[in-house]
């Protein structure tokens, strides 16, 4: 198979912000539409706080490649923060996405980072996710941002799935099970591009 036939997501964040679960939710969205997939993080002993890093890698076909993802065509950051300390366009295409967790338009972004024709959106991933769900934890959020911003998943398979695993996880707590809902929802109308 060839190389362009896989899609390679890179999830930027902090341990506790939930990357490493946005991209295994993005996975399993991903598996339920019938496509390869592969979800796993990089990371070593960091603490909550520390810069995370989790992958996708999606395909129609089976994937046989186990190693980094170094080219990803998407990348997603939860903690605006990470812009400068971390390089998250490192290896993006000039065809690639990014999608961040600020308060900031995609021009300011764009403007910051010096990015010409990468294409940038951005979310108040962080903000949804205090009004949906009382607490800072923007992976729920960047998940529909990301939806949006890639194309690669039908939206309402997407929100079924994630709703059969939330219920799995919070069966007794469903105001848990709806705030992520809402907070994936919004997120996927709210995200804006430059």
């Amino acid at each position: 198979m060839a190389k362009q036939d896989i899609v390679e997501i890179r999830w930027h964040g902090r341990g506790g912000q939930g990357a490493k679960t946005a991209a295994l939710l993005f996975a399993d969205a991903a598996l339920s539409e019938g496509k390869y997939i592969q979800a796993f993080p990089e990371y070593g002993p960091e603490r909550m706080g520390a810069p995370v890093q989790s992958f996708n890698r999606l395909s129609n076909e089976p994937i046989t490649l186990h190693c980094g993802i170094s080219n990803p065509k998407y990348v997603a950051v939860l903690d605006p923060t990470l812009i400068s300390a971390v390089d998250v366009l490192a290896g993006v295409p000039q065809d690639g996405k990014i999608v961040i967790n600020t308060s900031k338009t995609p021009d300011e972004i764009k403007n910051e980072l010096k990015i010409k024709n990468i294409k940038v959106y951005t979310i108040d991933a962080s903000k949804i996710a205090m009004e949906t769900i009382g607490r800072d934890i923007p992976n729920t959020p960047m998940l529909g941002a990301m939806a949006a911003a890639t194309g690669l998943l039908d939206f309402e398979r997407l929100l079924k799935d994630l709703e059969q695993k939330l219920n799995k996880k919070f069966a007794s707590k469903q105001e848990i099970v709806a705030g992520n809902l809402n907070a994936v929802k919004r997120a996927y109308e709210e995200v804006r591009s430059a």
